[in-house]
C-alpha cells in the first residue's frame, strides 16, 4: 500500500538488488506466468502451488514491481482512497479496505485530506499516480464537481448520500442511526436531549434530521436542542462548555465519537458524573470509542462492510462493465457502553 501526503511515496530497497519474478520461479520449478498468477491472485493455480510460491515469494523478499507491471498491461490495478488524517474511523476504514482490495488482485493509494491540504489536492495527487478508481471517504465537494470527477476515474463515494449525481454510493443510514440512539436514551427515562451538531455538510444534515424526527416522534418537539458543532474534540469540548454555562440535559448525543470525546472531556473536567448526571452518545464506534477511558455509546457504520461494498462496487466498474450507479445504503447499529444510563 503506497500512502501519499504532499509529496511521492516512500520507498526504496536499500541498494540491494531486487528479488525478480523469474527467481521466484526457479525456486519452486514453475513458469513465471504460473508464479505470476499465483503472485496476482487469480484463479487457476491449485491451492498447494499458491502456498508453494508464496513461501518462495517470502522467503526471497519478492515484492512486485509495479512500475513495470503497469506499463505492460497498461493498467495499475490500483485503487485511490482520499482519507481525513484526523479521523480514527476512516483509518480504520482504510485497514479494512486494504483487506478486501488485496483479496481481488488491487491495491491502495493514500492521499491525505489534512487542515492545510484540500480535498481537490488529495484528489488530483490520487490522479496522478494513475489510480483506476477513486474511493472518497466522505468527500465534501459539490455532486456536480464528484460527477465531474467520475467521468475521469470512477468513484465511490463512502459515508455520504449524493443527490443530483449519478455516483456509486457506500453509506449507512445516518439518520436511522442517530434515530437510535435518541430511542435508547427516550427508553431509559431521558426527556431533555441535545445535539452537538456537526456543521453543514450532507452527513451532518442527515443525522440532524435522525435527531430531529426521533425527538419529535416521541412527543419532545419542545424539547428538541441543536448546538453548534462539526467534526472535531475541540467543537465537542466547546459545546460541553456552553451547556455547562446554563440547564444542563440529562443527555446529550454528539455527531461523530470526536465531538463526543471532546464533551465527555469538558463534563468531566468540570465534575459532572457522566452518565449518573449526563447520558453522553456518539457516532461511529471508532478505535477511541472503545478505550475504556472512554467505553462510549456509539453507533457503528461496520466500517468492514462499508469497505468491502466500496471496492466491490470500483471492480464491477473496472472489470465487470457495470455502467449504472449503485447506492448501497448499510443499516446501522446502536452499541451501548458505560456512558449512557438511567437519569437520576
Amino acid at each position: 500500500m503506497e500512502e501519499l501526503g504532499s509529496g511521492g511515496p516512500v520507498g526504496g530497497n536499500g541498494g540491494a538488488a531486487r528479488p525478480r519474478l523469474e527467481d521466484v520461479a526457479a525456486r519452486v520449478g514453475l513458469s513465471t506466468a504460473s508464479v505470476s498468477l499465483v503472485l496476482r491472485n487469480i484463479p487457476g493455480p491449485s491451492e498447494r502451488t499458491r502456498q508453494r510460491v508464496l513461501k518462495a515469494a517470502a522467503e526471497l523478499g519478492y515484492r512486485p514491481d509495479r512500475t513495470a507491471s503497469a506499463l505492460a498491461s497498461r493498467r495499475s490495478r490500483l485503487l485511490g482512497v482520499m482519507i481525513d488524517v484526523h479521523s480514527a474511523f476512516q483509518a480504520e476504514l482504510v485497514e479494512h479496505l486494504h483487506t478486501a482490495a488485496e483479496g481481488v488482485g488491487y491495491d491502495l493509494v493514500l492521499s491525505t485530506q489534512t487542515r492545510t491540504r484540500d480535498e481537490s489536492t488529495a484528489v488530483e495527487t490520487l490522479l496522478a499516480f494513475r489510480c483506476e478508481a477513486l474511493i472518497l471517504l466522505g468527500p465534501v465537494a459539490p455532486a456536480s464537481v464528484l460527477a465531474d470527477l467520475d467521468r475521469r476515474a470512477p468513484v465511490i463515494s463512502v459515508g455520504r448520500r449524493i443527490t443530483g449525481a449519478d455516483l456509486d454510493v457506500v453509506r449507512s443510514a445516518d439518520d436511522d442511526g442517530v434515530g437510535q440512539v435518541v430511542d435508547h436514551l427516550v427508553g431509559l427515562g431521558h426527556r431533555a436531549i441535545a445535539y452537538v451538531d456537526g456543521g453543514k455538510g450532507v452527513i451532518a444534515t442527515d443525522r440532524r434530521r435522525g435527531y430531529r424526527a426521533a425527538m419529535r416522534r416521541h412527543g419532545l418537539d419542545e424539547r428538541i436542542r441543536v448546538l453548534h458543532g462539526d467534526l472535531t474534540e475541540e467543537a465537542g469540548e466547546k459545546a460541553g462548555r456552553h451547556l455547562l454555562g446554563g440547564d444542563l440535559p440529562t443527555a446529550v448525543v454528539a455527531f461523530n465519537d470526536r465531538s463526543a470525546i471532546g464533551l465527555l472531556t469538558a463534563l468531566r473536567g468540570a465534575g459532572v458524573d457522566v452518565p449518573g448526571a449526563v447520558s453522553v452518545a456518539g457516532y461511529d464506534d471508532d478505535t477511541l470509542s472503545r478505550l475504556s477511558c472512554f467505553n462510549l455509546t456509539t453507533v457503528s457504520q461496520n466500517a468492514e462492510e462499508q469497505a468491502r461494498q466500496a471496492v466491490t462496487a470500483a471492480v464491477e466498474r473496472l472489470d465487470q462493465g457495470r455502467t449504472a450507479p449503485r447506492e448501497i445504503v448499510l443499516a446501522p447499529s446502536l452499541v451501548v457502553r458505560a456512558t449512557t444510563s438511567r437519569p437520576r
